[in-house]
């Protein structure tokens, strides 16, 4: 027999790189990413290229329509707006990044225990659930933050625990879909941990509808940081967010039409982007594309 050679021998590929793959073919999904990544970087070297600090105030000058000086204009205190959606992207995303990062933290491990266990902890476990779904949480995070004091830190903490609830529930039914399947019985039979189990066969076929669910998150997050800084209990000024910012927008869209425009364009890029990522993520870490 001909022994094979190194050129001959085709190397399989895991799951992660076959995901990823995918996922570079995808067009829309890339350049979500890029745009994304393009925010996120402007974001954080916002110190150091700003052209004006965020705090500056022309009250002479007022509110001006862009120009070769302020590219987007000005607010009505003569603040640059492009300098405020910089600062205020730091903020959005921070919000946006952080907040879900908690919910998912808690919704993740709260889900997995509650389908993979089952039975009376699981009952016990979405009881709570269904308790705390029951509760104002608008009015929990505005007392929260009453009580506590008005802390950026705080308001990260408050959106992500009260966004968990949801992610628990679609973990716990991805975890109830597949515990049964028969790769995972053949994984009982090997003798394999539930630890080993849990990472190697239940998490990556229920990465798809999780990372999905991130993407609406970040947006409902981000969406609920402008109900709270309307509300004059998020942000405080001379802080900014691009909620708060559209927020000013709505109330003089008439008469200076830019501070609307401008911060929402960027907050919609910023989405559509998130969600065209989360698409593509979706369908790249789907166990099933691997067949077609």
């Amino acid at each position: 027999m001909n022994s094979l050679s190194s050129a001959d021998i085709v190397q399989g590929r895991s799951l992660w790189q076959d995901a990823m793959a995918r996922l570079w073919k995808n067009r829309l999904a890339m350049i979500g990413l890029y745009i994304l990544s393009f925010m996120v970087f402007i974001a954080l070297l916002t110190p150091w290229i700003a052209p004006y600090s965020y705090e500056a105030q022309k009250l002479d000058m007022g509110a001006v329509p862009p120009n070769t000086q302020h590219w987007l204009g000005t607010d009505t205190f003569g603040r640059d707006l492009l300098t405020r959606i910089m600062y205020g992207g730091r903020i959005s995303l921070a919000v946006g990044f952080i907040a879900t990062a908690v919910a998912l933290l808690i919704g993740v491990l709260w889900g997995a225990i509650a389908g993979y266990i089952g039975g009376r902890t699981d009952a016990i476990m979405m009881r709570i659930v269904d308790i705390l779904y029951a509760l104002p949480f608008m009015i929990f995070i505005i007392l929260l933050m009453v009580v506590f004091g008005r802390s950026i830190l705080l308001l990260f903490l408050a959106i992500g625990c009260v966004e968990w609830l949801t992610m628990a529930r679609i973990v716990r039914g991805q975890v109830l879909a597949v515990r049964h399947q028969e790769f995972v019985d053949a994984a009982v039979v090997l003798g394999l941990s539930h630890w080993q189990i849990i990472r190697r066969y239940i998490i990556p076929n229920i990465l798809g509808p999780v990372i999905v669910y991130i993407t609406l998150t970040i947006p409902s997050v981000m969406l609920l940081e402008a109900f709270l800084s309307f509300l004059g209990l998020g942000v405080q000024p001379p802080q900014s967010s691009w909620g708060l910012l559209i927020s000013y927008g709505v109330e003089t869209m008439e008469e200076y039409p830019w501070l609307l425009l401008f911060p929402g364009l960027v907050l919609s890029i910023t989405l559509f982007s998130l969600n065209f990522l989360g698409d593509g993520l979706r369908d790249a870490l789907d166990p099933k594309a691997s067949k077609d």
